[in-house]
């Protein structure tokens, strides 16, 4: 659930030495400037690849954030790797939530062809309709998707996504701020970091923190406990310095924030930036997952397939998870990246630590309306809500003013007749 726009920091060469420092703790013997595998070997199908080139073919791609490794730091140019390799132009958007790209899909006002949602908004797209199934025979490398982690409770079937990314959401404080030891959701309400504290923007991550703060499932239906969680994020809010998603990043890198709910792989990414940050997961947390689907409008789903199969070559998808950070489905990638990386249990954990998590789901559309109605009424009088609520009122506002006068303008007419 990538989410962030940011200065990445340190490049090339230096990036990697920073991130194999703080993974690897110490100085390994024989550690030279970089802790990653490099120049990943390239074993790509022409014959494959070749099928579209010179044909004109556009795809209409939309992800998260700073989601694909664009070149930066050394590593691979995704989107331009595939241009030169098959001939298809990518033309390349990005989105901050689930919820803003299921308005954009629903909205018909655009058609994509690669979409990248999280697990509850797969479910929710699969059940009205919004994405179509994939044609595996044209999407081999799905040989190398981690068998455990296929057929989800969000894709059952396993019909419709192809596992992208995965993480889990923990809570990333500076030490030079906060002093003592963070070992609970409770320090996101602790009234001595009033003005220090940052919370997930969106829906279905808030309340998720505070049903886990109060022992609840992050899937209830419960109206009394989405209730319950609603009370406590009202009583957090005064504490709250702002509601972010991208902004994370530059506040909890910048000092200007002490404490944040995020996630695991943007932790060592902030990390590089600033040194004096410091992650706790607590348990149970969530464990998301983003993976790949193609709408059901998709303009050319073959060459949607063709993208789908090159971001899972093992060579290019371990580029990609050493630009984003966070936990790669891929076996084939894994295998390429060292050991600090692929051993890394914050990133890579044991089955018996994930079995501790839980999942989103998507909800019934009478709870779904619930938090939506919770939630604006707790944002209700924040200064980046108001910031798009009313522009929506404003325009609402002249076209009843618009209509109005026009009807006024028929009558008058009328009435001379």
């Amino acid at each position: 659930m990538k989410k962030l726009t940011v200065c990445r920091g340190l490049a090339g060469g230096l990036r990697k030495l920073a991130l194999g420092l703080l993974i690897a703790g110490v100085l390994a013997p024989g550690f030279g400037l970089s802790v990653f595998a490099q120049g990943y070997e390239a074993n790509y199908d022409e014959s494959y690849y070749s099928k579209f080139r010179d044909q004109g073919i556009e795809i209409n791609v939309y992800n998260w954030g700073e989601y694909l490794s664009d070149g930066e730091d050394g590593l691979m140019d995704i989107n331009a790797e595939f241009e030169k390799l098959t001939g298809i132009h990518v033309n390349y958007t990005q989105y901050e939530t689930n919820e803003a790209m299921y308005a954009k899909l629903k909205s018909g006002a655009n058609s994509y062809d690669v979409i990248f949602p999280s697990d509850y908004m797969i479910s929710r797209l699969i059940e009205e309709g919004m994405v179509q199934p994939i044609d595996f025979d044209n999407v081999p490398n799905m040989k190398y998707i981690d068998p455990t982690l296929l057929n989800p409770t969000y894709d059952p079937e396993q019909l419709y996504s192809i596992p992208y990314a995965y993480n889990r959401v923990c809570i990333i404080y500076n030490r030079d701020m906060v002093d003592y030891e963070v070992d609970s959701w409770d320090v996101l309400w602790d009234e001595d970091l009033a003005g220090q504290i940052l919370m997930f923007k969106n829906s279905r991550d808030a309340f998720g923190v505070a049903l886990m703060k109060l022992g609840y499932s992050i899937n209830t239906e419960d109206p009394q406990q989405i209730q319950e969680a609603a009370d406590l994020l009202k009583e957090q809010k005064p504490l709250v310095q702002a509601y972010v998603m991208d902004q994370v990043f530059d506040k909890m890198q910048g000092n200007e924030a002490a404490v944040a709910a995020y996630y695991v792989g943007d932790y060592y990414i902030m990390k590089e930036v600033n040194d004096s940050l410091e992650m706790f997961i607590p348990q149970p947390t969530e464990l998301f997952m983003d993976a790949a689907c193609i709408p059901s409008d998709a303009q050319n789903k073959e060459a949607a397939e063709m993208y789908l199969n090159f971001l899972n070559e093992p060579n290019v998808a371990a580029e990609n998870m050493e630009y984003i950070m966070y936990s790669s489905p891929n076996t084939g990638a894994v295998a390429l990246l060292d050991e600090e990386i692929s051993g890394n249990t914050d990133l890579y954990a044991p089955p018996e630590v994930l079995a501790n998590t839980e999942v989103f789901i998507h909800l019934s559309e009478e709870t779904n309306l619930l938090l939506d109605e919770l939630w604006t009424d707790i944002l209700s009088d924040d200064a980046s809500y108001l910031n798009w609520v009313m522009p929506v009122f404003v325009i609402l506002a002249i076209v009843v003013i618009g209509a109005s006068l026009i009807l006024r303008s028929k009558k008058k007419k009328n009435a001379k007749y």
